[in-house]
């Protein structure tokens, strides 16, 4: 499939009609009367096992942490029961508009890819998660999952977030859903680097929002206040626009004061002035392993310093 490049960035003379954040297609919803396609399984983590299943429960035996009993959630219209790591899926998806599947099992459920496909099976026919196969990089497919409607609602119903994160549904963008889903291992990556250094309580912004409140913003105040706009949020004027990073964390230090860092996934298709505008903007850069390379030496060439990071 021929990749086209995608430009995140905010330009005041091109006001996006972005969706609401809670909006969803219609054809995005899941009926729960249809049967959906069956959920390719995932590979376990020795798969040379593949063929002998006792042998996989051997060297991979149940976790006791994904056995809990599930809790009662009372909904609007219906009763639900998850487990707790049910409920991690549901807020992780949530907080990322989409996710992929194999990440899930990598890093929420550390591996333990036989009990993430028993909780997925029990969200979905609960009808709060749907699951799309689309195409990924070099031919490759790949199973991306998101809310449905009523797993929005009743993530919001018991508050299983805080007010201030938003949360999203539905496959608004197919076409961006691949990329979007790499944003997750990005989040992995860098939150354990904050972490480490103490940091706590993250909150997850990505550039669907960002965009919105520039909208909003320009809206408002017009497109001369480009600077003063950008400096609201935390962002600069490059080039006459301003660059929208992938995904922003905001996270509580260990002195108790509010820190964040923007991040870009940067791709083979960036060209050598967009990546180079990224860097300006005060982005820190992820790439896959294999690009990673190539684009340090782009900023060799046009003599800028910054540290590239690999998922």
């Amino acid at each position: 499939m021929k990749s086209t490049e995608m430009s995140r960035d905010f330009t005041p003379a091109e006001f996006e009609d972005l969706r609401d954040a809670q909006s969803v297609p219609r054809e995005g919803t899941l009926d729960r009367g249809t049967r959906q396609p069956q959920r390719p399984r995932l590979p376990d983590r020795n798969p040379q096992t593949d063929r002998d299943p006792e042998s996989i429960r051997v060297l991979h035996p149940p976790d006791p942490r994904f056995y809990d009993s599930p809790s009662l959630w009372r909904g609007r219209d219906r009763d639900y029961r998850l487990r707790r790591y049910e409920e991690y899926a549901l807020a992780d998806i949530g907080r990322f508009r989409v996710v992929a599947t194999e990440d899930l099992a990598k890093y929420l459920y550390e591996g333990h890819s036989v009990e993430l496909e028993r909780d997925l099976r029990s969200l979905e026919r609960q009808g709060l998660i749907q699951h799309k196969t689309l195409e990924g990089s070099h031919g490759s497919t790949r199973e991306l999952l998101a809310l449905t409607k009523a797993g929005y609602r009743l993530l919001r119903e018991r508050r299983a977030l805080p007010e201030t994160q938003t949360v999203y549904h539905g496959f608004v963008k197919p076409k961006e859903a691949s990329h979007d889903a790499d944003i997750y291992r990005v989040y992995q990556k860098e939150g354990r680097r904050i972490a480490r250094n103490g940091g706590r309580k993250f909150r997850v912004i990505l550039d669907f929002e960002l965009k919105r409140k520039l909208n909003r913003d320009f809206a408002t105040f017009g497109k001369e206040s480009q600077q003063e706009i950008a400096v609201r949020h935390g962002l600069r004027v490059v080039n006459g626009k301003v660059p929208v990073p992938d995904l922003r964390i905001e996270y509580e230090t260990p002195e108790g004061e509010m820190g964040r860092v923007d991040l870009e996934l940067a791709t083979e298709h960036y060209r050598p002035r967009q990546l180079a505008e990224k860097v300006r903007a005060g982005f820190s850069l992820y790439a896959p392993h294999s690009e990673a390379d190539r684009l340090r030496r782009v900023l060799d060439q046009r003599e800028l310093t910054a540290e590239i990071l690999s998922l």
